[in-house]
């Protein structure tokens, strides 16, 4: 497995966020998904090693989540953009492109990949979300990280762009990498290999789409949900 969790504990003052949670997640297109507010932006910040942790264990690619080692192997998205406004596209991937000392040719590949190359030379600040999301996903494209991490990657795009992001996500993971997706919205579900359904800070099923529908008798995974949350 690519990710390991073991007994993962996250505390933010008082409250508990996650109380010994435990996951793996393996080769392909995993999502993660559950309801707004049931920690799984914490679970990835946790993934990623940029998360204050208060117990358990987190390991990635073998390595201790956050460790040196594993800088350059992970690509991670965040629901806020993470790149410059002030900066074109073409700017802002050849700064990150520099400071993870990967080669200038992978920035028209990572712009093609997320369908900017018409926008490369445009300001950030001046695109749409939708443009501003890919661009971030452009910056953790490169060097091609044998995991990505992204948390709600398509919110707000139309459906066309969240067809082709989704598209894109298979196409990195036929490649080799690990794609592990957050998302609150249900209907993503089947687009997925792999699916985690989260809520109050606990995965309550794993497993494929198909599976996780057949143990729940259910038509859908949102209503797999329901059911599973009335169990």
């Amino acid at each position: 497995m690519s990710i390991q969790v073991r007994g993962l504990v996250v505390r933010r003052g008082r409250r508990t966020v996650l109380d010994g949670l435990d996951l793996a997640v393996g080769a392909g297109v995993t999502g993660l998904l559950g309801p707004s507010g049931c920690g799984k932006s914490t679970l990835l910040r946790a993934i990623v090693g940029v998360q204050r942790t208060h117990g358990g264990s987190v390991t990635v690619l073998g390595q201790p989540a956050g460790t040196r080692a594993l800088r350059d192997r992970i690509g991670y998205v965040t629901q806020a953009s993470s790149v410059y406004d002030d900066l074109t596209l073409a700017e802002n991937l050849r700064f990150f492109a520099r400071i993870l000392g990967v080669d200038a040719a992978e920035i028209d590949r990572a712009v093609a990949s997320v369908d900017l190359a018409d926008l490369r030379d445009h300001v950030v600040g001046r695109m749409s979300g939708g443009q501003r999301s890919r661009a971030s996903l452009a910056v953790a494209l490169l060097g091609r990280p044998d995991v990505l991490v992204l948390d709600e990657p398509t919110v707000g795009l139309d459906p066309v762009l969240r067809r082709d992001l989704w598209d894109l996500f298979h196409r990195l993971a036929d490649a080799g990498a690990t794609v592990l997706v957050s998302s609150h919205v249900m209907d993503e579900a089947d687009r997925c290999d792999h699916l985690l359904l989260m809520r109050e800070g606990e995965i309550i099923a794993s497993g494929t789409p198909a599976a996780i529908k057949a143990d729940a008798g259910a038509a859908d995974i949102e209503s797999a949900f329901l059911s599973l949350v009335a169990r």
